[in-house]
């Protein structure tokens, strides 16, 4: 089975999946929203576990964004369903989103989840793909540290506001060290669009460091 990388942009591949909630095309049947694809090495291990649970304890958070969770492992769908049952009588949590049984390795072979220096699992992918089905955000975590959730809802959010408003979002945001919650205006690539930038900035309209490091606060949704 192909192991390649994909690339930030890429239109995510179309494919058949078998998962909790039986059979999907992707990413025909996520069109028109956000989506989540995470990876975990194997059913029935503590970090995974973590991973799980903190999923379906911020799936209001991606509810709210219009964002669909779709996990995966290369388990087959009956190691699946016994460890969602599981974390339910144990953990009382009941997982609410699917999860693929990458039995065969397709999905992992087209999206370079085995990396064989780390075993024959997957290891802790995570893609964001957006409604046109375009994978926007790839991470990749090994299987001995467990990624955060939150971080991932953040990514969501600011590529949503980024697309939504045409502009660029800072580090840490919207808490960031520098300028707060507030959101950087794309440099200017010509004279005129700079100078533009300073009358604005003169009238209180926009805050600038220097003409190709201005911002202004968010918009709200």
């Amino acid at each position: 089975m192909e192991n390649r990388m994909p690339t930030l942009g890429e239109q995510f591949p179309e494919m058949e999946v078998v998962t909790t909630h039986g059979t999907m095309k992707l990413p025909a049947d996520m069109k028109g929203k956000w989506w989540v694809l995470f990876s975990h090495p194997a059913d029935f291990t503590p970090v995974c576990t973590t991973e799980f649970v903190a999923f379906q304890k911020r799936k209001k958070e991606f509810d709210e964004l219009d964002c669909e969770l779709v996990g995966m492992s290369v388990d087959q769908v009956f190691s699946h369903i016994k460890w969602v049952q599981w974390i339910k009588e144990e953990l009382n949590e009941e997982i609410q989103f699917p999860v693929i049984a990458d039995e065969l390795g397709v999905v992992s072979g087209k999206l370079g989840m085995i990396h064989s220096a780390k075993g024959t699992n997957t290891v802790r992918a995570v893609f964001i793909v957006d409604p046109k089905g375009a994978m926007r955000i790839i991470l990749y975590y090994p299987q001995e540290i467990g990624r955060n959730i939150d971080e991932v809802v953040r990514a969501v959010k600011a590529l949503q506001h980024s697309d939504k408003n045409g502009v660029a979002i800072p580090a840490g945001w919207p808490n960031n060290e520098l300028i707060n919650d507030n959101v950087i205006i794309p440099p200017a690539a010509d004279e005129k669009t700079a100078n533009e930038r300073a009358a604005l900035a003169e009238k209180g309209e926009i805050e600038c460091f220097d003409w190709w490091f201005c911002h202004r606060k968010k918009i709200e949704p």
